[in-house]
């Protein structure tokens, strides 16, 4: 991603209210995500049956009409550190605001590690996460992206919509800002051995 997308998203970030640092890379971040995913208890299953996972401490998205996202993460395995990856989204359609968030992939299965660390991957139209904050589920499907939310982040029915789709796994958690559109589809995936 240009270092002028990822100032452009950290400018609006800022005019929105929304701490976004494209660059920072601070080891104190990922264990702060870390300790709250592994808090939440529709991660809890997962952390214990897991081949692997990615973490991002934060990723910064923003838009008007024209979207962009970005968020360095670490890549794990058996929980060990294997490797960094960046994750790149853009999108156009109706969008508007802007927000920081933290992002976990489980990894099912060696087969699921090894496509995501392939060097390139992108998660297609069905992929969804929950957002552990909210108790809520978004998806983005061939007729629209939508969303839905629970009362809190316990709601045991928003906790079971954890589940692994194409032996992968993914949550989120809010960190500020505001932004009307809640898609995964379109996120692109680098990976680089440590």
């Amino acid at each position: 991603m240009s270092r002028f997308l990822c100032t452009a998203i950290a400018i609006l970030a800022l005019a929105l209210g929304v701490g976004f640092t494209p660059y920072a890379d601070a080891s104190d971040d990922y264990q702060a995500a870390l300790k709250k995913f592994r808090s939440a208890s529709q991660t809890q299953k997962f952390f214990n049956n897991a081949y692997g996972y990615a973490l991002f401490p934060t990723i910064g998205k923003g838009g008007i009409g024209i979207g962009a996202a970005y968020g360095k993460g670490r890549v794990y395995k058996r929980g060990t550190y294997t490797g960094d990856t960046t994750v790149t989204q853009v999108s156009i359609g109706f969008q508007l605001g802007g927000q920081a968030y933290s992002e976990i992939i489980f990894f099912k299965n060696a087969q699921a590690y090894n496509e995501f660390t392939s060097g390139t991957f992108e998660f297609g139209a069905q992929a969804s996460a929950v957002a552990i904050t909210l108790g809520a589920n978004a998806q983005a499907g061939s007729t629209g992206n939508s969303a839905g939310a629970g009362n809190h982040a316990d709601d045991s029915s928003n906790a079971a919509l954890g589940a692994y789709i194409n032996n992968m796994a993914v949550f989120t958690l809010a960190k500020g800002g505001l932004m009307y559109e809640a898609a995964l589809a379109g996120q692109s995936f680098t990976f680089e051995d440590r």
